[in-house]
């Protein structure tokens, strides 16, 4: 559990609830199911128009990664990496093949595998940049998701807004229906614009963070299985694995 995460959504919504109640508002007043309703729903229903379902699934999915980041895999591939240049100096770039099956992730698959079918260097680079052009490329659209959310939330906060004073003109005969109404008017657009600076875009940050690592170490493994194929000296995979575990 990533207790900054937590610590920061509670520092927000107190910092709210407290500025409320110092102002002398009750905080039940910020409770409207109506405008969270407009707000929510309506921003992910424009969120879901601009995306493809995939890519909305899979930036839903990304949220956990905000409580729960993947662990860091930089000491792990540290090792596999030296493991990895010592077999292919030693016994040669057909030993890598059963380090293949054991390894989950496919990125470092296929690395092992271009290196262990000859691959030329330079092509093998080629595939591999191309491999992480493309991931990159579907991890951020799914951060984008988060980004695009805190976009509309706001100006759908207004819509709501103006909903709720239509309400308010259609009952100006009702004087006990016209709170009510207001209310819903001016907690729409706390909803929207509360919603896209204090969890919105602090998420999508959070998540882009998350992806330019696991692209930092892929682009690093590109590099990695290029000298193996190449047989450049072990020293220079050393530098590898200090670059790789250097990075902040």
């Amino acid at each position: 559990m990533d207790r900054a995460s937590v610590a920061g959504i509670f520092l927000a919504l107190s910092g709210l609830l407290i500025g409320q109640a110092l102002e002398g508002g009750k905080l039940s007043s910020l409770v409207q199911p109506a405008a969270f309703a407009i707000v929510v729903i309506g921003t992910a229903g424009a969120v879901l128009l601009q995306s493809e379902a995939s890519t909305f699934m899979r930036g839903v999915r990304m949220l956990r990664w905000v409580f729960s980041p993947p662990p860091s895999q930089r000491a792990g591939l540290a090792r596999e990496i030296a493991v990895w240049g010592l077999h292919a100096r030693r016994d040669g770039l057909l030993s890598l093949e059963k380090y293949m099956a054991v390894n989950k992730d496919k990125f470092v698959q296929k690395g092992l595998r271009l290196v262990v079918d000859g691959i030329a260097p330079d092509k093998l680079r080629s595939l591999l940049e191309m491999e992480v052009t493309a991931y990159e490329f579907g991890e951020r659209q799914a951060v984008k998701i988060w980004e695009s959310a805190a976009g509309y939330s706001p100006t759908i906060g207004i819509l709501g807004a103006v909903l709720g004073l239509i309400h308010v003109m259609e009952n100006l005969s009702d004087p006990a229906k016209l709170g009510s109404g207001i209310a819903v008017a001016f907690v729409s657009t706390v909803y929207g614009v509360g919603l896209a600076n204090m969890f919105f875009y602090p998420i999508a940050n959070k998540l882009k963070t998350i992806v330019a690592e696991r692209v930092t170490q892929y682009e690093i493994l590109t590099d990695v299985f290029h000298d193996i194929a190449s047989g450049d000296h072990s020293r220079v995979i050393e530098e590898r694995v200090a670059c790789l575990l250097s990075r902040p």
